[in-house]
Formats: C-alpha cells, structure tokens, sequence
C-alpha cells in the first residue's frame, strides 16, 4: 500500500500524508489522526529509511551474549528474551542477537558508530568488564544485565544474587544442617562471583562449622550430575546442597534421585538458584531461589532500553530485585 493511494482516498497531497505519518509536527492533529486511521485500516507502515531519517535512530537494539552454547540451552535466559524481542517489537525495535565472539567485538562497534544499532544489551556482566568500560569511554548507549566496576554512571539490571544464596544459607543452618555443599558454575561473571560470597560470608559468620564442600564447574546438568555422585560416593555426604543455577540444579537432582536421595527420611535437601529447567525431566519439586517470572524481566528490560533511547539519564535508570526463597513440603 503506498502512500499515494492513502493521498487519493483522502483527498490529501502525498507530501502531507508522508509528514503525518513520519512524526512531522507541522501537520494538524485532526488531519493527522484522519491520516493514522486511513493508514492503519489499510495495514500501511511507514517506510523504515524514512523513520530513521525523522529520529536519526535505527529501531534497531543490540544484545551481547556470551559466545557458548550454555546461555541458548538456559530455558530461563530464553524465555526473558522472548518477552525482550516481543515487548520492542510493540515500539517498532528490532532485537539483533550478538555472539560474544573477540572478532565480532569491533564490528560490534563498528555498527554503533554507523547508527546501524541504537543501544546495546550486555549480558552475563563481569566485574572488571572490559567491554562495558570500552563503551562507557566511547559515549555509546547500553544497559548491562548484572553490574561492573565502572568509573562513571551507567544503567544497569540485576538481581540481589548474594542476598539469594544467604537466604538458603540461613535457612539450612536454622534448620541444623551444618554439612554443607556448594555447586557453583566457572564462569567469571559477576553472578557467578556473587552468589558465590553469598554462601560463604554467611558460613563464616555461623563458626564453628564443618568445612563446606566446594565444586566450581561448567554449568552444566552433566557437570551437576557428576560433582553431585562425586560427593554421594564419598564417606562425608552433605546434608544439604546448594547451587548457583538451573543446568547444575538439575544435574544435582538427577544424581539424587538416581541414589534416592531426593525424598524421604534419607533425602539431602537441594536448593536451586533460577529453580529447575521448565522442560526438566525431574518431576519432584526442590528448594528454589527466585526473583520473578522471566516475563516480568523481559518486560523491564525493555522498559529501561525504551527509557535510555529517549535520553533518560543512566543513573536513573538502575534497579536492583530482591529474591525469595520457596521451600518444599519435605
């Protein structure tokens, strides 16, 4: 449907409906809105070179993922990317996935200076991230998912990971399990980091205790499966155990069950930061620390692209979620 047949029906010049349609203020509002409904009855969508040219924007944001496999197998990372790329694409924002790739890093930039990508996403923050530090000290637009020491300022979302992990750390020791375990990824993310603290600030602060067990593996369901029938295998079992993400949760719960230690007077409580996979093969419910649905994420995610593109400044743009812990009837 060109523009020309919309001037036609409504008696309009081409120059005027065009205007109207690409954000122009110098077209009445009564024409305007004859112009918008005329349009939108006869599926009409303004040309995207010509909105660009209007907004000097490209409608199109970036998101920097990790360059494995790990974060596209996470049913959780997928779903808020889901509800991410749905949420933009009600405001006309294309979501362009990016491989964290090294040789991919400067076409990254490349893309910034062109105009061809409005902002970026970062995801899986680092706490020496030299990746944010190079677009803070370059002026481009980007929100990072989890928090970096940075020298300025910057927008950034993250969830409150050591107040996670020290809420099942406090709860097993209320309940008397002083032999501990925890399974964590290997990743130098700053959640990874973390969640990590969190469970062994809140050991320190309860001695005497046993010495924790402590694995840093892949987040993997293998590498969780392993680790655990590792720990089932030795003399000195834990009485609980506690890991830093879905993939080893649910290795770990396999590997329990498998021994059947999952349920019953012999189960060793496991407790799974993220909860089990959606699509997890383990039907018994386990300890889970949560921040909210995915869905809530995605949306607030791009709430805070939409806020950064129309000039927000950064350091109102920064928001921190609280956990919960939900427990099992066992």
């Amino acid at each position: 449907m060109s523009l020309k047949a919309i001037a036609s029906v409504l008696g309009l010049s081409v120059t005027t409906v065009s205007r109207a349609l690409n954000g122009y203020d110098d077209v009445a509002e009564v024409t305007r809105k004859r112009i918008e409904e005329e349009a939108s009855r006869r599926g009409y969508r303004p040309n995207a070179a010509a909105r660009r040219l209007k907004t000097g924007r490209a409608n199109t944001v970036g998101l920097v993922f990790p360059d494995s496999s790990l974060p596209l197998s996470d049913s959780h990372f997928i779903e808020l990317l889901q509800t991410l790329d749905q949420r933009l694409a009600r405001d006309e924002i294309d979501l362009l996935m990016l491989a964290d790739k090294p040789q991919d890093q400067q076409r990254t930039l490349r893309m910034l200076r062109s105009g061809a990508i409005d902002a970026l996403i970062v995801t899986h923050a680092m706490p020496q991230d030299i990746r944010l530090q190079r677009l803070q000290q370059k002026g481009f637009r980007f929100l990072s998912l989890g928090r970096s020491q940075l020298a300025q300022p910057y927008a950034w979302f993250d969830y409150d990971n050591y107040a996670g992990v020290k809420l099942a750390t406090d709860h097993c020791l209320a309940a008397g399990l002083t032999r501990l375990a925890w399974l964590g990824g290997n990743e130098p993310s700053s959640f990874v980091r973390d969640r990590r603290r969190g469970f062994l600030d809140t050991v320190t602060q309860h001695q005497p205790l046993p010495v924790p067990l402590m694995a840093t593996v892949p987040p993997s369901r293998r590498a969780g499966y392993q680790q655990t029938a590792a720990w089932l295998a030795e003399g000195q079992q834990p009485q609980a155990i506690i890991t830093d993400c879905s993939p080893l949760g649910e290795g770990a719960a396999i590997a329990l069950q498998q021994a059947g230690r999952l349920s019953g007077p012999q189960a060793i409580r496991l407790f799974v930061y993220d909860g089990l996979p959606h699509d997890s093969i383990i039907d018994h419910p386990v300890n889970a620390i949560l921040q909210c649905s995915q869905q809530h994420v995605g949306e607030k995610l791009a709430e805070m692209v939409l806020q950064l593109l129309e000039g927000t400044p950064v350091n109102q743009l920064q928001t921190l979620w609280q956990p919960r812990l939900y427990l099992t009837s066992d």
